[in-house]
This record gives structure tokens, sequence and C-alpha cells, in this order.
């Protein structure tokens, strides 16, 4: 049987029931014992992943899957500062969620990794005396791949293969007359 008009259920965890399933081998409440013995300080980046294993402080479904930034520190919850666009503002939402649904956020560590290299080497460029190239700091995109020759001895029966479609031909049912003999 359907809903009626308007009769849709709109709670809190509806249409999670994908979002918030778990893999077979991680079913239940598992969460490892780093989950509980991290240290979140004020300013940290964090990505939101709810643990369906863990229904206290569990965020809403919208924030599952987003990246914040750690305004507060609780005793069992930690406040997190996350985007969210509505029409046309960005608005600063600030939710609290038990460290369960929690993990440190990768999303700065390349940014950080380039950083660190770039600085290293305009270190190595000042102490050579020569400026450092604007061009070696930036990133360059990845070019095409370099050519190479094939051999045909690499190949199946070592010959050259050439494939050609197969022309289309319609051919219309034949009818069948039942009951009669022809």
């Amino acid at each position: 049987m359907g809903y009626g008009k308007g009769a849709r259920p709109m709670g809190y965890r509806a249409n999670t029931r994908d979002l918030f399933s778990k893999k077979p081998k991680d079913k239940g409440y598992n969460p490892s014992l780093t989950t509980f013995l991290r240290q979140y300080k004020v300013g940290d980046c964090v990505d939101v992943v709810a643990n369906s294993g863990q229904q206290k402080g569990m965020p809403h479904k919208f924030y599952h899957g987003r990246t914040g930034i750690v305004w507060n520190v609780t005793r069992r919850a930690i406040g997190v500062e996350i985007n969210k666009v509505h029409r046309q503002k960005q608005l600063v939402k600030r939710i609290h969620v038990r460290v369960e649904h929690l993990r440190p956020s990768k999303s700065k560590t390349g940014h950080l990794d380039r950083v660190k290299s770039n600085e290293s080497k305009k270190k190595a460029a000042k102490e050579a005396g020569t400026p450092c190239p604007a061009s070696e700091l930036k990133r360059q995109p990845a070019g095409p791949r370099s050519g190479f020759l094939l051999t045909l001895a690499n190949t199946c029966e070592e010959k050259v293969h050439t494939l050609t479609p197969v022309p289309y031909v319609f051919k219309p049912l034949e009818k069948i007359a039942v009951g009669h003999a022809s």
C-alpha cells in the first residue's frame, strides 16, 4: 500500500536506509579504541561520518559526509561548525556530535605537503643565491602519456588485428498463419 497525499514519512532519519547502513562485517557497535582516545582541539578539521551503531549524539543525515571545524569540546561531544548552503546564503551551522561520529579530515594534507615542499625549495634557492622560478612552485597539469613502440611479438598471433563493424540489416518478422497449410 502506498501513502496518501502528504502522508510520506519525513522523520529525523527518513530515507537513510542505505545512507546509514553498514557492511556485514562491521554490523553492530564496534568502534576501535582510537576513536575514543583521539584528542580534538578547537580549530581542527574533522569529517562527520555517522556511525549507525551509536544513536546517541548522532548528527542529522544532512551532515553525514561533511567536513567542518571544531569550535567546542565537551566531555562526550565535539562542537563542529559546518557550512550549509540555503538558497543564496551560506550559513554556518553549529552542531554537537559524539566522537563516534567524527574522524580527523585528510582534506588539507595535500595542500600542507605542497606548502612544506615549496618552503624547502625556496630555502634551498635562497642558500644557493638564485631565485626559485615560480613555475616550480605551482602545480602543473599532467601532460599526455609518452608514446611507445608496440612489438608484434607481444600481440596475439603476432599480427595486426583490425576490427570492422558488422552492418545492420533490418529484417521484418514474417507473419505466421495459424491453421493454414501453405
